[in-house]
């Protein structure tokens, strides 16, 4: 745990007791504050008195007497309206935070010297920020560095073991948690990529970039710097932006050459650093889990990541190319006869299914869930590349009507689906893929996408298909 000085001896409300919300709590009690917790959850806020904190109704709680309010990132900030107690707060002129905020204050607060020999990786987009993340930590923990990764990804960044001496933490953040903060400045801060997501909660995509934005909100500082995918417009204005600002800007690029900038770009599986004149760095054909051209950013980043912290490059790759690879991103789960399945149940958009399907020539394609605005409407041109749709959950119906010619059957739930993509996959006699890549929510059937990634394996499994060794 890392413990949040600051607010010693202060009242300090705490909505939301998920992961984020009861790890603060924890960490601002370790660290001098008092807590005050509440969750229209009635188990949650059991669970809170079993652990010793105060359990009050901040409905009817004295605002006045709160330093600050820690809101979850579940609980909107704006839209579509603001929460009830981000208008208390707000009334009783209460600053509002969130996890990210803390654990940014938590580590500028220690002295100097301590903090020096701390490193803070934080990497937010839309789509690839998680690979990006667990990518960027097995290569710095490849090259013999203490690294903790969490946030966004797998545990709370506040629960993370407190700082020591040359230790690296590397953390995803969310655009809603980013909404939380006034004061974090990583030393490396990552942008992946921007497509519509969230739009929701934060207005539209104006109000969903500007959250985006906000990882960089204290940049340029010194000694930190930014690295930004530019092949998206809102990518490319956002770089140049923090260039004029005078920030420290390395660029990454899948689609293009970077000139003279600084940077790292893509040339088929041609990883090129631009310092400024080319230099090829890594052929990642030979990555063991880092297909398609997605995977290639992710790469990028990772590299640009490590260079920037002084991690010698050859190093670097040697770790790129030995990575695992992440559960439910293009993850290989099962081989029966000569069909392989792919599951990428973290495809909660088109944008994301996109890179999936670019991966393939010909796919065996499961697809569907709660969809998104716009549907798969964007993925029309990779159509061609669908031997067969299998479409579940509530848009299988819009998603059919969509597909028009391209061959497709509403299956309605996951087993079926698997079942009936590997019977058709079998039947050709070639080697074939079935690609789990919803471009859809998972909410219609599925408490979130792992759930529905684990209910694929599943029937996977269940087919009699081999699962892959282990690394």
């Amino acid at each position: 745990m890392i413990p949040v000085p600051g607010f010693e001896g202060r009242r300090i409300a705490v909505f939301g007791l998920g992961r984020s919300g009861l790890t603060a709590a924890r960490a601002l009690k370790a660290g001098g504050a008092r807590p005050v917790l509440w969750d229209d959850s009635v188990s949650s806020r059991m669970q809170a008195e079993a652990e010793g904190f105060d359990v009050e109704d901040l409905t009817a709680a004295d605002w006045s007497g709160f330093a600050a309010l820690v809101l979850s990132p579940g609980a909107p900030l704006t839209h579509p309206e603001p929460h009830w107690t981000v208008g208390k707060a707000r009334e009783a002129g209460v600053e509002i935070v969130g996890d990210i905020e803390l654990f940014a204050r938590a580590i500028a607060a220690l002295p100097e010297s301590e903090r020096a020999s701390v490193s803070v990786v934080a990497i937010t987009g839309t789509n690839g920020k998680s690979t990006t993340t667990a990518l960027i930590g097995w290569v710095l923990k490849q090259a013999g560095a203490t690294v903790h990764i969490g946030g966004n990804i797998g545990i709370g960044v506040l629960a993370l073991p407190a700082p020591t001496p040359g230790v690296s933490y590397v953390i995803e953040v969310s655009s809603y948690q980013l909404d939380l903060t006034t004061s974090f400045t990583p030393d490396v801060a990552i942008l992946t990529n921007i497509s519509p997501d969230h739009l929701d909660r934060h207005g539209g995509m104006e109000g969903y970039v500007a959250a985006k934005k906000r990882l960089f909100q204290n940049l340029p500082a010194p000694g930190a710097g930014a690295i930004v995918g530019v092949d998206d417009p809102e990518g490319a204005a956002i770089a140049a932006e923090l260039k004029a600002r005078g920030a420290t800007v390395d660029r990454v690029s899948v689609r293009a050459p970077l000139d003279d900038a600084m940077g790292i770009y893509a040339v088929g599986s041609i990883l090129y650093y631009n310092a400024p004149e080319p230099v090829a760095l890594v052929d990642l054909a030979l990555a063991r889990s880092l297909p398609g051209r997605h995977n290639a950013q992710n790469a990028a980043f990772a590299l640009s990541a490590a260079i920037d912290l002084g991690i010698p490059t050859e190093i670097a790759v040697e770790g790129l190319l030995s990575f695992p690879g992440l559960a439910h991103r293009m993850e290989h789960v099962g081989t029966l006869g000569r069909v392989r399945f792919i599951n990428d149940s973290k495809a909660t958009n088109a944008d994301a299914a996109r890179q999936a399907l670019s991966s393939y020539d010909r796919s065996y394609w499961i697809a569907g869930g709660r969809a998104k605005a716009g549907g798969i409407d964007d993925l029309e041109d990779l159509f061609p590349r669908v031997a067969e749709a299998f479409l579940i959950g509530e848009a299988a119906g819009p998603f059919a009507a969509r597909l028009g010619e391209t061959p497709h059957r509403i299956c309605g739930d996951m087993a079926s689906a698997v079942q009936a993509a590997a019977e058709a996959a079998s039947a050709t006699g070639r080697d074939e893929v079935v690609l789990l890549s919803p471009a859809a929510a998972s909410f219609d059937q599925y408490p979130d996408f792992e759930a529905r990634g684990e209910a694929f394996r599943a029937a996977v499994l269940a087919l009699g298909a081999q699962a892959p060794s282990a690394p």
